[in-house]
């Protein structure tokens, strides 16, 4: 069996695609497989979590999981555009979090294509800690110095208010951990956006297990964190959409 070709390509993060239209099919298949991920390993099973994928076009809006289908058979199809004043086109519930969450995100962050978070074993309870990952593993350099701590006793984020409190609090960074609540990431595709959550609950895992761990010194740390970039992370989402969902491409 050969190996897909874009699976090497170091310019493959996401397709160079002109047309709004194939763009917007493009996105939507990796975020339905980000979807299928996140439900192979486990999560959202009950319905906490959220990706989403900014359109192409409609740059104030993004699309979601329409709430009530089960991470693991979300396909396109079940896919929701939701507008910036929290319409959602063609009618359908969401999880409103994820609009208070992931709508301000999108506004203060052009660049950012999508947003990951969930309620997940190891990233919830670290986050009650209150503390940031430190250097302690190969993955956690991917998040040194780039990352936040929202620190905010709002866990159920009922506004947009709150969501532009978790915008400023991560800033210009790769990930932000919400207090007493799980982790967040963003990415310019969907794909890194996914990949680099893989690798943070990681993170939370190796830190809640090892507490007293000696972490790396700060200069082999950001050394690995420039190495763990977007396109790493990208290719971290492809060795798990492989290996969780077989036959997906």
């Amino acid at each position: 069996m050969g190996v897909d070709s874009a699976f090497l390509d170091p310019a493959a993060d996401e397709p160079a695609i002109t047309d709004p239209g194939e763009l917007r099919a493009h996105r939507k298949h990796r975020l339905a497989l980000a979807y299928q991920v996140f439900g192979a390993m486990g999560w959202g099973s009950l319905g906490d979590g959220h990706i989403s994928a900014r359109d192409p076009e409609r740059l104030d809006s993004f699309w979601l999981g329409r709430y009530g289908v089960p991470f693991r058979f979300m396909t396109p199809d079940d896919l929701v555009l939701v507008h910036a004043d929290g319409t959602v086109e063609g009618g359908g519930h969401i999880n409103v979090a994820a609009y208070y969450i992931h709508a301000p995100v999108h506004e203060a962050r052009p660049e950012v294509v999508a947003a990951a978070h969930c309620h997940t074993p190891y990233g919830t309870p670290f986050s009650a800690a209150v503390t940031k990952l430190a250097p302690i593993s190969q993955e956690s350099c991917a998040f040194f110095e780039d990352h936040e701590i929202f620190d905010d006793d709002e866990i159920n984020i009922g506004s947009t208010d709150g969501g532009k409190r978790i915008a400023a609090a991560i800033g210009d960074a790769r990930a932000a951990i919400l207090r007493n609540h799980g982790l967040l990431t963003v990415g310019t595709s969907v794909d890194s956006a996914v990949g680099y959550f893989l690798l943070m609950e990681r993170c939370a895992e190796v830190q809640v297990k090892a507490r007293d761990a000696k972490p790396v010194g700060a200069e082999a740390a950001r050394r690995v964190h420039d190495m763990l970039d977007e396109h790493e992370a990208w290719q971290v989402f492809q060795w798990a959409q492989r290996t969780y969902v077989p036959g997906a491409s």
